[in-house]
């Protein structure tokens, strides 16, 4: 049977999911509370709009913005905020978009690597925030290029479906472009290259899998182990620059241990 084979070709991995990926599982779980969601609608806002400024406003002929708009989706951001962000981007409505995207690198306490991706209208304010972030929890901010080396972009679908149909579905994401599958319960977390994100998404929607998020993502190119004590800072770190309204997202090469995550997933 050519499954097996298969299988052994590519780097489809039935192991358990780094710890970084565990955590993002819980967090979705957890969902967004209301507190928050308002602060979730104004990044996704940003992130469609300027998708919509820098490739046009039609989703069709403009990747960027068909993922941002599949997120705003995804997070319940009402139909009305998605279409007034896109004219806004594409200079239909008469606004100006001041927002320029933005990145800081640093690390976290334990010496994990923290890269931030922000859109921001003030860099003087968003650099002045996130220095302060690092500061108050131990962390350090680097020079650009210190930590970036260290990640690469990839298309990263996270989902979830029963056990027992994971191998097949992970052989479906892999004919789709997938370059790696992990796995961890009915948690699956598919990588592939940039271009065959869309292409990935679309085959596990297909087979009628729980889609909890597609998008392009900076993924650590090695994990690096830390200590409990170090995870739980670094975690706090992570949730405080996620808290800022200029920060978009944040990844981290830390490998969290398993301890950390204890009664987080109930």
């Amino acid at each position: 049977m050519a499954g097996p084979r298969y299988l052994t070709e590519w780097p489809y991995n039935r192991a358990e999911m780094a710890g970084h990926s565990k955590w993002k599982q819980i967090k979705h779980k957890k969902g967004v509370t209301d507190a928050r969601r308002g602060q979730l609608f104004t990044k996704l806002t940003r992130e469609i709009t300027i998708a919509a400024r820098e490739g046009g406003g039609d989703p069709a002929a403009n990747f960027r913005l068909r993922l941002a708009i599949q997120k705003a989706r995804d997070g319940n951001m009402p139909l009305d905020n998605i279409e007034r962000a896109i004219k806004r981007g594409a200079g239909l409505g008469g606004e100006q978009v001041d927002f320029e995207q933005v990145s800081y690198e640093g690390y976290g306490p334990g010496g994990a690597a923290i890269y931030i991706q922000g859109l921001t209208d003030n860099r003087n304010r968003t650099v002045a925030e996130v220095r302060s972030v690092f500061n108050r929890i131990g962390g350090n901010m680097g020079e650009a290029g210190s930590v970036a080396w260290l990640f690469e972009q990839k298309g990263v679908v996270s989902a979830e479906a029963p056990e027992e149909v994971l191998e097949d579905l992970a052989l479906a994401a892999i004919d789709a472009g997938a370059d790696d599958v992990k796995t961890e319960g009915p948690a699956m977390e598919v990588h592939a290259p940039p271009d065959k994100l869309e292409a990935v998404r679309e085959e596990l929607q297909a087979e009628d899998v729980v889609i909890l998020s597609a998008e392009l993502e900076m993924v650590a190119k090695t994990p690096m182990p830390i200590d409990a004590g170090a995870a739980k800072q670094t975690l706090r770190l992570i949730d405080s620059l996620e808290d800022l309204d200029d920060v978009q997202k944040v990844y981290t090469n830390a490998d969290f241990p398993d301890e950390v995550f204890a009664g987080m997933d109930d």
